[in-house]
């Protein structure tokens, strides 16, 4: 029974930003558990080579490259799916971007926008298209990975943290948007010492984590799979609207997140 409502067996599973970080992890998890998945980025080749990963593994994953910000190129992406499986049941809007910047007088009109288009506007989209398509169908699950970003102080990160703010508030309405039919839910990750984190001084991180986070370390990528797996799968059948914090305890610390 417990293996059973974790089985992802016969289902497609899109991840966007799925090419590299939480996203490949969750990408690869889906594809353990039988899903079909689609790994979409905005670089068609980082695409090939984690679907080619997932496919030596015994997978089944199909790169797609999608600009998330670009709704001509998020409504081509639906296409793709539906024309490819004729079905969407697992939509992960994890694509995200934070550029860096010494103080918020400096921020541009251009990258404010950038961060928005990826990090809000596409997820917006995403959810309308495939969320429409679910409910007209069999049903399905969206799960949307926010940031603490979003619910605490966010130095060096205001827009995005705004950004994934907006997110949260937008699980929650899509929730009430497609239910019965389609679970709307989310994730809001803390610090995870993925690829990002190498631009970090990650012997500063180090030192706050020790004094901030009540685990006293950032999260291993493959620590997003157990939400994840929970969300996507019939394991959250009676879950929507909700997000899960895994932060290592460290919500409300600034510059944590």
């Amino acid at each position: 029974m417990t293996q059973q409502i974790f089985d992802l067996s016969g289902k497609v599973a899109v991840i966007t930003g799925g090419s590299r970080g939480l996203g490949f992890e969750m990408a690869k998890a889906f594809a353990d558990a039988g899903a079909k998945v689609v790994i979409a980025s905005r670089k068609l080749e980082q695409c090939e080579q984690a679907a080619e990963a997932i496919t030596r593994n015994g997978g089944n994953a199909l790169p797609v490259a999608c600009h998330v910000g670009q709704w001509s190129q998020v409504e081509k992406l639906m296409d793709t799916v539906y024309n490819e499986f004729g079905k969407l049941d697992i939509l992960v809007n994890n694509a995200g971007m934070s550029p860096r910047y010494d103080t918020v007088d400096e921020v541009t009109e251009a990258l404010f926008d950038k961060v928005i288009d990826v990090n809000l506007k596409g997820p917006f989209r995403l959810c309308a298209l495939a969320g429409k398509r679910m409910a007209a169908g069999d049903g399905g699950s969206i799960i949307n990975v926010s940031s603490t970003a979003a619910v605490t102080p966010s130095p060096s990160a205001e827009p995005y943290g705004a950004a994934k703010a907006g997110l949260n508030a937008l699980t929650r309405s899509f929730a009430y948007a497609f239910g019965p039919k389609v679970r709307v839910n989310g994730i809001m990750p803390g610090p995870f010492l993925t690829d990002i984190s190498k631009a970090w001084d990650l012997d500063k991180f180090a030192e706050l984590a020790e004094q901030l986070i009540p685990l006293k370390r950032g999260g291993q990528p493959e620590e997003i799979v157990g939400a994840a797996l929970y969300l996507a799968s019939g394991a959250s059948s009676y879950s929507t609207g909700s997000i899960i914090t895994v932060d290592g305890g460290c919500a409300g610390n600034a510059g944590l997140s």
